[in-house]
């Protein structure tokens, strides 16, 4: 372990050997560092917080700290992160409250860019790019391999599904159906087609991005059908798909309402 002489690091701490924590940086509480993790200068880090395996924190972030929340009193919250995230400088990362689910989650292999922020209660999973200034309000949710664009802002308690490209500057108030490009103001959103790009950098089949582009075409370009209707039809027509069962169980979930509207409405 390397721990800088100007570091404070607090004796409830429990840090692995391997972990290096540079100048002025400040660990307070019980928080617990995996092996091979980097804390850079002037990085604070605020627990019950967990962080596991290579996980790179940079400079000026503040990981841990207490919600942003009227109704916070001090309540024993978490914050839990996987392995291999990197966390840009002055990006925050917020513990969950007691009304809410008592923790944010952040999964695996996700990058944070500069000045980005994940409020309380979130939960994000694997492989999420968050570009620089992005936002997240309390109780977001967002599936893996999402990118979301510079200074995007999501409402509190939105879904983003899996394999989403959020363009810059958009506003989120509803939810994003998975496998899409989306991009917009808050009240004129629009869907331009699926994340073809995306999904095959990923590795996804050819033949399984044909059966989301056949799912795309009959919910979102199908005019003449109620969404209940095209999303039945869906099921019916391509079946034995769990990618496509996972869009459909997407609109037949959400409590906020999905974004609909494509570049052509």
């Amino acid at each position: 372990m390397t721990i800088h002489p100007t570091a404070v690091v607090d004796p409830q701490a429990d840090i692995h050997e391997s972990v290096d924590i540079g100048p002025y940086a400040v660990i307070s509480g019980k928080v617990t560092i995996g092996a091979g993790t980097s804390v850079d200068s002037h990085a604070a880090i605020s627990g019950p917080t967990t962080i596991g395996e290579r996980n790179r924190i940079c400079s000026f972030t503040s990981v841990g700290a207490p919600p942003q929340d009227i109704h916070y009193r001090g309540e024993p919250t978490e914050l839990i992160i996987g392995d291999d995230n990197l966390i840009r400088e002055y990006a925050s990362i917020h513990r969950g409250t007691a009304a809410g689910k008592g923790k944010t989650v952040i999964g695996s292999g996700n990058m944070f860019m500069a000045y980005t922020h994940v409020a309380h209660d979130c939960v994000i999973g694997d492989k999420v790019i968050m570009a620089n200034v992005a936002t997240l309000a309390g109780h977001v949710e967002i599936g893996n391999y999402v990118n979301l664009g510079g200074l995007v802002a999501v409402h509190q308690y939105c879904r983003i599904g899996a394999y989403t490209y959020v363009g810059g500057l958009s506003g989120i108030s509803l939810d994003v159906p998975p496998y899409v490009i989306i991009a917009g103001t808050r009240n004129r959103m629009r869907i331009t087609g699926i994340n073809k790009i995306g999904m095959r950098r990923s590795g996804m089949s050819r033949e399984t991005i044909g059966r989301l582009e056949e799912a795309f075409r009959i919910i979102f370009r199908s005019p003449q059908l109620l969404l209940k209707d095209a999303l039945v039809k869906v099921k019916e027509e391509i079946p034995g798909c769990p990618e496509v069962d996972i869009l459909v169980e997407f609109f037949q979930t959400s409590k906020r309402g999905v974004v609909k509207r494509t570049i052509d409405d």
